[in-house]
């Protein structure tokens, strides 16, 4: 039976990786920044519905940091490095999120190499892929990376770039005989398990919650269960050796749009939610004393298609529509009260 480590198990993507590789039979084992939150990640577990019986176990590893790592990945076949660092709110410097994100990839690999792990499958993300370029009417798709000069590339997205090239850049130069394979997703939505969520679903929290009105944002969906998927399929089929893989489900939404699919599937639970688009210049306004909406400036009317045909092609990987996607996250939050009034 083979034996998986889970980077940041207690996270939106990580526990998911880890109901899923339960359910298939592996041997799992994740990592936490502190062993404390173990039992969080059981509950979590139990909510997906999976008996992890004897087959989990947890150990206390920090990016930042080279304790611990060793025995993380001692034993292991396959490593899913879903761990990201992660900052309440803007960063004073962007190193603050570059540093420990590419430092932290660097990391893990070394560890896995030294293992010898077969085949390490980062987390990686569409801010790798998309941004830094021209509008443009063609999806991007796997063979683009983004130019982290432009103007609408900030700390989050130079983090993911960076630490992706420089994982890259490792295995071609160090990385002996170990695999790469990287998962690159759009916004990441679908059922919560906690209130430990990705910040993409906060779109949705606030929607449901109320606000005077929708900015001209335009993103991406992928359901996390399609993404965890996606990293298993990535982590044993030959064909995933040295592959990036983007994850999306359709074409990108504008938050004006997935208003209202909510609005149209929940009824009265979509009361607060907005019904019409923020001007520009309302937004722009806004910012000059609110700092989130500030970071919002540089991606309105931007719209970045993206493709999943490699993935689903290559992989056999199948997904779930933009529609339910919205929806399934918004049933979640609300059964686990996690919307206020």
């Amino acid at each position: 039976m083979n034996t998986v480590l889970v980077t940041g198990g207690s996270g939106f993507v990580g526990s998911y990786c880890v109901a899923q590789l339960l359910a298939a039979g592996y041997q799992v084992r994740a990592t936490l920044r502190s062993l404390n939150r173990e039992p969080e990640v059981r509950a979590m577990l139990q909510t997906a519905g999976v008996d992890p019986a004897n087959r989990l176990s947890f150990v206390a590893a920090d990016l930042e940091n080279d304790d611990g790592w060793p025995a993380a990945v001692a034993g292991c076949d396959y490593v899913l490095h879903v761990a990201s660092p992660f900052l309440s709110g803007a960063p004073r410097h962007e190193n603050e999120l570059i540093a420990p994100a590419r430092e932290g990839t660097l990391r893990v690999l070394r560890a896995a190499r030294n293992a010898n792990v077969r085949r390490v499958v980062l987390t990686s993300s569409f801010a790798a892929i998309g941004y830094g370029h021209a509008q443009q009417d063609t999806p991007f798709d796997e063979t683009t990376w983004t130019d982290i000069r432009g103007d609408d590339v900030d700390a989050y997205v130079k983090s993911k770039t960076l630490a992706e090239r420089a994982a890259w850049e490792f295995i071609a130069k160090e990385g002996g005989g170990v695999e790469l394979s990287t998962i690159n997703p759009v916004g990441i939505f679908g059922p919560v398990l906690g209130p430990d969520f990705s910040p993409s679903i906060a779109i949705i929290k606030r929607l449901l919650e109320g606000m005077p009105g929708c900015p001209r944002l335009y993103f991406g969906l992928v359901d996390v269960r399609d993404v965890a998927d996606l990293h298993i399929r990535a982590m044993t089929h030959p064909a995933a050796c040295g592959q990036r893989f983007l994850a999306v489900a359709g074409e990108p939404m504008s938050m004006l749009g997935v208003g209202k699919v909510l609005r149209d599937r929940l009824g009265a639970a979509a009361g607060k939610v907005p019904t019409r688009q923020l001007p520009d210049l309302v937004v722009r306004l806004g910012a000059i004393i609110n700092p989130q909406l500030r970071q919002l400036i540089p991606q309105l009317g931007r719209i970045r298609k993206a493709t999943s045909a490699k993935a689903r092609d290559l992989l056999g990987w199948a997904l779930r529509p933009n529609e339910e996607v919205i929806v399934t996250t918004a049933d979640s939050l609300i059964r686990m009260g996690l919307v206020k009034n």
